[in-house]
């Protein structure tokens, strides 16, 4: 070799080739997350128990904080009336009972289980934002914008299903990003060690505590809504790519195949059959009681049902049984639920609308002498469903970046957050006659808010870049987490039923699509 050519780089340090380290400031960390963290419970509890109806729940709360109620008397079952009222799983009614035992029937203690779960995401996208940027400052950026989002807020503080349903499904990726992140350190120990070479499959890697806990938390997230069974197919196929291609970072002859054999078999316990053990036990009040719906269906209709005791699942319990007749009638019913049977319900909206939260929903509204308190004889109280405008509208730019990296430049970040993205609408799609919603999106926010993170994050550079390109990319990052900030903020009344003037309201609703 002469003189005159580039002479051969060192190879990377073992750790070094199977991803950067966590960033090191752990203490710094920690502060910056409580303090937003205590941010957050603050702008989600205040004036927690406004507004109500006379008292009584608001919109879908009706459904489910009284049957969170009866929870309480009957011993963890729902009433039990002529017809199949219940159509969710126990475990969101289960979590909204908890607060009002605590606090009693009111607004405080129905939408307290709420409030305390969004503030939690907002310490989770935080943790996850920086593990996924290694840095400090882009997952206080997550926070911020996740605590300033309009939908994320309101769900927060109401005592419906979907806001529990996006805490398990936001947790459940934090566990998986950092069963990630071990996998790669134990790894790094083989390749250290020179044992990466024993096995054309790699080694094996041992009891993985993380995704013990991601199918646990998947599986409570199936037990809040069936809707959570999107997010555990889509991560069990998400773990297995991390799995392969770590084990292709770390020199394994067969990546692939050494993910099936070594691999395989850990995850289908843990991401199938953990999950159902998980959302079986979320039915302890419905198995212990005598007045459940359908509970003794099985071994005590032998009319009109046709169910006995007889027949290709008899060996199974008669009580997992009469479940998976209840199931049946539930997931009839939510079939049956679409524009051309049960009518055009005026705040329906279609997943294309989505993404930019073109449809919002109408919660709460009242005017006249019904609301005082805004200087005139005239007053709106109003709660609208609203994504932040700053942080929704330029979504589709913000996902067609990450397509591009994630396709192009194989940014895994990207592509492990449009698929937790994805998991939430992309179902949808596949029956577009049912009835939908725009609260549907309420586990899907979090995925926005970290794909704009992971944005922000090129616009605002690498440490070690010049200056004024520094700088540059600060001052951009920064007016955009500033619009999004006094966006929620001027949204603030339509958010949380302050009473405001007609001319205020008017000027709250900047769509045609908004209003009612």
């Amino acid at each position: 070799m002469g003189p005159g050519a580039p002479q051969p780089q060192p190879p990377a340090p073992p750790r070094l080739r199977l991803g950067p380290p966590p960033p090191t400031d752990q203490l710094r960390g920690w502060i910056v997350t409580w303090v937003l963290t205590v941010i957050a419970g603050i702008v989600r509890f205040i004036g927690l128990n406004r507004p109500t109806d006379g008292g009584t729940p608001v919109f879908d709360e009706k459904h489910y904080v009284p049957q969170a109620w009866q929870m309480l008397r009957n011993g963890g079952v729902e009433d039990n009336p002529g017809y199949e009222l219940v159509v969710h799983p126990p475990l969101g009614k289960q979590l909204i009972a908890i607060g009002e035992l605590l606090l009693g029937y009111n607004g405080w203690g129905w939408r307290a289980a709420a409030a305390l779960s969004g503030t939690i995401m907002v310490l989770l996208v935080i943790r996850v934002a920086r593990r996924l940027t290694r840095s400090t400052l882009l997952g206080a950026v997550a926070g911020v914008l996740l605590i300033c989002d309009g939908l994320s807020h309101v769900q927060s503080r109401m005592g419906m299903l979907d806001v529990f349903a996006a805490l398990f499904t936001l947790a459940a990726f934090a566990t998986l990003i950092c069963d990630r992140d071990d996998v790669r350190a134990r790894l790094a120990v083989v390749l250290a060690e020179g044992r990466i070479d024993d096995s054309p499959y790699g080694p094996r890697l041992g009891v993985r505590w993380w995704r013990f806990a991601t199918g646990v938390l998947l599986g409570l997230g199936c037990a809040v809504k069936w809707s959570g069974v999107y997010w555990l197919a889509a991560f069990a196929v998400l773990t297995l790519v991390f799995d392969a291609t770590a084990r292709r970072a770390a020199g394994v002859r067969r990546p692939w195949v050494g993910t099936i054999v070594r691999d395989l078999a850990p995850a289908v316990w843990v991401l199938a059959l953990l999950p159902v053990l998980v959302y079986v036990g979320s039915w302890w009040g419905w198995f212990r009681s005598e007045t459940g719906i359908d509970r003794n269906v099985v071994g005590y209709d032998r009319g009109a049902n046709g169910v006995g005791p007889d027949g290709p699942w008899a060996f199974l319990p008669d009580a997992l049984r009469s479940l998976w007749f209840y199931s049946a009638h539930v997931l009839d019913f939510h079939a049956g639920l679409t524009t051309q049977v049960s009518g055009q319900h005026p705040w329906e909206s279609k997943p294309w609308t989505w993404p930019m939260g073109l449809r919002p929903m109408l919660y709460y509204y009242a005017s006249g002498d019904k609301v005082k308190g805004c200087g005139t004889g005239d007053c709106v109280s109003a709660v609208m469903l609203i994504g932040t405008p700053a942080l929704w509208w330029p979504a589709i730019p913000v996902l067609a970046w990450s397509l591009w990296r994630a396709v192009i430049r194989s940014d895994w970040r990207y592509g492990a957050v449009l698929v937790g993205y994805g998991a939430g609408i992309l179902p949808w799609l596949a029956n577009i006659d049912r009835q939908m919603y725009f609260f549907y999106m309420a586990p899907v926010a979090p995925f926005l808010v970290l794909a704009t993170t992971l944005v922000m994050g090129e616009i605002l550079g690498r440490s070690e870049a010049p200056w004024e390109r520094r700088q540059t990319g600060l001052l951009v990052v920064g007016l955009w987490v500033g619009l999004a900030v006094a966006n929620f903020a001027y949204l603030w009344p339509i958010l949380v039923g302050v009473p405001i003037t007609p001319d205020a309201w008017d000027a709250q609703l900047w769509l045609p699509s908004w209003r009612p």
